[in-house]
């Protein structure tokens, strides 16, 4: 947990804490402290001391008490909903943002109380009843009154049982990817499904817009108690919710802004000065231009040993087990990218304040937190700069992410988030278990991916849980970017490293192990392994001129309706390769090529190898000036066109052939030109996209030892 929410922790326990001076102070009820807290205290002393410092100097800045507000004029949304209704415009009906929870109880279920129960709850927390129209383009929250819910009840134990736990999958994940309506609303949903006499299914889903994660635990544990007292004929035991949501984000509009505002963003400006916008990871596919969200989730854990040496380097270091991670999370990072400027988001509760956390809505935050790694520092090292960066996103975190990038001016790119493409998110709370009286509970597994709705709003989120056991937790990974396998590596490097981590502090992050023993072997030994020597003497033009005696009836090139066989395209290219030497082409002469893709060019290419010249390709739709560039840059004599791209050539210094006119009665015979396996087949150059592009030479022999090398993968041969 980060200072704020161990703070936050003590706070709803009753746990009072400050500074006096430089001195942690506390105050509790005599009892209430137990060995666990206080271990847990003096664990996270450091950080919570260096935070009520940072927050002592911005006291001049210490936000107004919350107050409820009048509910007869427009409620505004608050900073993280104003992005999440965006987002929605940009892309609606999808079910990126839904929160989806579902639950099994077994036992004896009052249908009835569990209704009343819900309908006390919407009753009681506005959120629930809140929904997000439109007014001349800009949204509001409109909060309407208390309808009656109805619970909907799907029964299907009729079905074979063969049946029945694959179709109540089927509906589960029809229900988390079902799309809310934030106008209309309601953008709250809970549906019961019957598998047995006594067993139920008991499925939850919010949109984001008016929940986070915290808001379920909420949820989940008033609606127990209500249940309970319901059952028992007693009003409810919960008391009367001074605050609602809408209170909150009128408070955060007129709070936020002006002084306040400025002295918080000045921070994450001079923070996030020449920051890198892109973490680029090495991924499997291209990156689409436009995000599909289609995302899955690998598992990942870490023993209960590890997890007891990474907190006791923790207290060593003055630190929590959140930044250590952290450090070792953004080592990691920094060896797959090769970068030492590296952002990774994390998120926070954001309720500072004790009126907020008996509320649902959306408090949860994002943070940047940007750390350099440059010097390839130790681990004691990093943990160091990472705790720096991260006690101070903590003292500043009341910018909403949304409104950073809106301050930023950072560009909105729809192939992947802002800012923050990776987020690390770790846990210590229990999660809140719903407690029904004569009920069994248990969470429903499902095996669709990404928050069970088969979404990722990231590239990369690892999302761990620090437990008994040790620190479960997972990766939940953009599809459109990534195999599972390589997830699944991904998990298990993340696993070593912290290990390594854990282990030896004085470990540079260089140095941090990726691979087990079993990986390096098979890579240095297995993979290196020499097997077979690939010939790689002659020459292409020996090797076409092969494959034409062996069928030279066979088609050899088709395109747009028109076949060449390997006769015809033999003496076609022996024609031009004879017209070459007649015009001086040597050995090594390059030879430019702009074609555009047909027959021609294929004899273009033969014709050039025959006469032992290189060909470079130049693509006919490139400007004027990177083609002279090439010409020049390449040493090219000639240049093989067409009269109608003749044109485009006005300013080269080769000698421009236009196949179309000047190649006619020429032998055909085969041409008896030395070429060595050394002598250069091809220049092809680099797109240029980070700076002059280059020319890189490939050798006939080069290609030969490919063809060579690949025949067993490809079989290449007369189909």
């Amino acid at each position: 947990m980060t200072p704020v929410e161990v703070l936050a922790k003590f706070r709803r326990l009753g746990v009072k804490l400050w500074l006096d001076g430089e001195r942690l102070r506390y105050s509790a009820q005599k009892g209430l402290l137990t060995p666990e807290l206080s271990a847990e205290l003096a664990a996270n002393k450091g950080p919570i001391v260096q935070f009520l410092r940072s927050a002592r100097s911005h006291e001049k800045h210490t936000p107004p008490p919350l107050a409820p507000v009048a509910r007869d004029g427009e409620l505004p949304l608050s900073f993280a909903q104003q992005r999440l209704w965006f987002l929605d415009q940009l892309e609606p009906n999808s079910p990126v943002y839904n929160i989806p929870h579902a639950v099994q109880l077994n036992g004896p279920l009052d249908l009835l109380a569990l209704e009343r129960s819900v309908n006390q709850l919407v009753q009681r927390q506005e959120s629930l009843r809140t929904c997000f129209p439109t007014n001349d383009g800009q949204p509001a929250q409109s909060i309407r009154p208390p309808e009656p819910f109805t619970l909907e009840l799907e029964d299907l134990t009729s079905m074979r049982d063969e049946l029945r736990g694959a179709e109540l999958r089927r509906l589960l994940d029809e229900e988390a990817r079902r799309p809310f309506d934030l106008a209309g609303g309601p953008l709250f949903r809970l549906r019961l499904f019957r598998v047995a006499e006594e067993e139920h299914v008991l499925a939850v889903t919010m949109h984001h817009i008016i929940s986070d994660g915290w808001s379920m635990g909420v949820a989940t544990r008033e609606l127990g108690a209500l249940y309970t007292a319901d059952l028992q004929g007693i009003p409810s035991p919960l008391p009367e919710l001074s605050l609602q949501y809408a209170d909150y984000a009128t408070w955060q509009r007129e709070w936020l802004h002006g002084d306040v505002l400025e002295e918080q963003l000045s921070y994450w400006r001079r923070r996030l000065a020449g920051a890198p916008s892109v973490l680029e990871l090495p991924t499997d596919k291209p990156r689409p231009p436009r995000q599909s969200h289609r995302g899955s989730r690998v598992s990942m854990q870490l023993d209960a040993e590890t997890t007891r040496l990474l907190k006791a380097l923790s207290r060593k270091h003055n630190t929590t087990l959140f930044i250590t991670v952290l450090a070792g999370f953004q080592a990691l990072l920094s060896r797959w990218s090769g970068e030492t400027d590296v952002v990774v988001g994390t998120v926070v509760a954001g309720r500072n304040k004790a009126e907020t956390e008996g509320l649902i809505g959306f408090f949860v935050n994002t943070l940047a937190m940007r750390t350099d790694l440059s010097g390839d520092p130790t681990i004691a090292e990093l943990i160091a700069r990472t705790t720096e960066v991260s006690l101070g996103a903590f003292g500043h975190q009341d910018v909403p992410f949304e409104k950073l990038i809106e301050e930023l001016g950072i560009d909105r790119d729809m192939s992947r988030t802002p800012l923050v493409q990776v987020v690390l998110v770790l846990q210590n709370t229990a999660d809140e278990s719903l407690e029904m009286p004569g009920l069994r509970m248990s969470e429903v597994v499902r095996g669709r991916g990404a928050g069970l709705t088969g979404t990722a709003k990231f590239d990369l989120q690892v999302t761990l849980n620090e437990g008994a056991g040790g620190i479960q937790g997972s990766l939940d990974y953009n599809l459109d970017l990534f195999e599972q396998e390589t997830v699944r590596r991904m998990a298990r490097q993340l696993e070593r490293v912290l290990r390594a981590v854990a282990e030896d502090e004085n470990c540079r992050v260089s140095e941090l192990p990726l691979m087990s023993d079993e990986e390096q072997k098979r890579l240095v030994a297995g993979w290196n392994r020499k097997t077979q020597e690939f010939a790689c003497a002659g020459s292409l033009a020996e090797g076409f001129e092969h494959a034409a005696r062996q069928n030279p009836d066979a088609v050899a090139v088709t395109f747009e309706g028109e076949e060449v066989s390997y006769r015809e395209l033999d003496r076609r290219s022996n024609q031009l390769a004879h017209h070459l030497r007649d015009l001086g082409v040597q050995t090594e002469t390059r030879i430019g090529l702009f074609l555009e893709r047909s027959v021609e060019m294929v004899v273009a290419i033969l014709a050039t190898l025959k006469a032992g010249a290189a060909y470079v390709p130049l693509e006919v739709s490139l400007p004027s000036e990177r083609i002279a560039f090439m010409l020049e840059d390449a040493e090219c004599t000639h240049v093989l066109t067409e009269t109608r791209l003749s044109s485009q050539l006005a300013v080269s210094p080769a000698c421009v052939i236009t196949l179309d006119t000047e190649v006619s009665d020429r032998s055909d015979r085969s041409l008896h030109v030395s070429i060595d396996a050394q002598n250069a087949a091809y220049i092809i150059y680099t797109s240029g996209s980070t700076g002059k592009p280059k020319g890189v030479v490939v050798t006939h022999g080069n290609v030969m030892r490919l063809m060579a090398a690949t025949e067993g993968w490809f079989s290449f041969s007369s189909s």
